[in-house]
């Protein structure tokens, strides 16, 4: 973003005209960010969340966006993201259905959040450990079949499917749903034609940027500490002394300055120079 503007509200981040700086979440897709508030919801509580709010999806697809991937709603339910508290509510209506004697012709059309069709009895029998990219796998496998010989997964040809003219939604993703996408002959055509061929990329997904992220944070420690402890063992005796000597003295000196210093009072850059100035009084004075 060369424009240094953001979201459908086109202001930079960090703004500043706000008050407060808000979180903004990323579309994997066109790979703008967006504040919470405009990404097409009626209330924020959509968005998947546990109980302590943190995020329960692992990508985002914004609502300008989603129409490109109305496809997905060919997909199990397992690729999205949904909150505990709506799993626990929906689980609730469900039983409370089977107890008054079976479910309504309502349950069978009913859609989540995304806009993807809601099967009842296969959320009330979902557990959360499903979510994770092990059993999400497992279970579209057995639901969508396996591509590896050149087969679709989903069993329909995608370039007939059209986008829904409801109101277009974002996407909340659940962790591990790229590689439930067929990755056929002409499913992989389609993502080339709409330039969302990166979703199929496992190298282009969050999860392994944050990996190579950490693995170059982890090597540059590895490099700082390496640095440090080469200088230190470069050191004779004396000169370590002396280093230890001057941190020492300046630890002193600052504890004295706060110990007398006006806490209702800001520290200036004379404060400072003088710290500094009793730091050389003392050295000279010891030399």
């Amino acid at each position: 973003n060369f424009k240094g503007s953001y979201c459908t509200c086109s202001r930079p981040y960090p703004d500043p005209e706000a008050k407060e700086q808000v979180e903004m979440i990323q579309c994997c897709i066109c790979e703008d960010w967006f504040h919470e508030d405009h990404i097409g919801l009626d209330s924020l509580e959509k968005i998947p969340r546990d109980e302590e709010g943190e995020p329960l999806y692992e990508e985002f697809i914004c609502h300008q966006c989603s129409p490109v991937c109305y496809f997905l709603k060919l997909y199990p339910d397992t690729i999205w993201a949904s909150s505990k508290q709506s799993s626990a509510s929906e689980a609730v209506t469900a039983d409370s259905n089977g107890m008054e004697g079976g479910s309504s012709g309502h349950a069978d059309t009913e859609k989540n959040e995304n806009g993807a069709p809601v099967d009842r009895q296969s959320i009330e029998n979902t557990s959360v450990e499903e979510n994770c990219t092990k059993d999400i796998a497992a279970s579209d496998k057995s639901i969508l079949g396996d591509n590896s010989g050149g087969n679709c997964k989903i069993g329909v040809d995608i370039n007939t499917t059209s986008a829904d003219s409801e109101k277009t939604m974002p996407f909340f993703m659940s962790k591990g749903w790229r590689e439930t996408l067929c990755k056929c002959g002409t499913c992989t055509n389609f993502y080339a034609q709409r330039g969302i061929a990166h979703l199929t990329d496992k190298e282009d997904s969050i999860e392994e940027y944050e990996k190579i992220a950490k693995q170059k944070r982890e090597k540059k420690l590895e490099q700082q500490e390496g640095a440090e402890a080469n200088f230190i063992n470069s050191l004779n005796h004396v000169q370590k002394i002396e280093i230890l000597s001057g941190i020492n003295d300046m630890k002193n000196e600052f504890q004295s300055f706060m110990e007398s210093f006006d806490p209702s009072k800001p520290v200036t850059s004379d404060d400072v120079k003088s710290i500094f100035e009793n730091l050389a009084r003392k050295k000279q004075r010891l030399s």
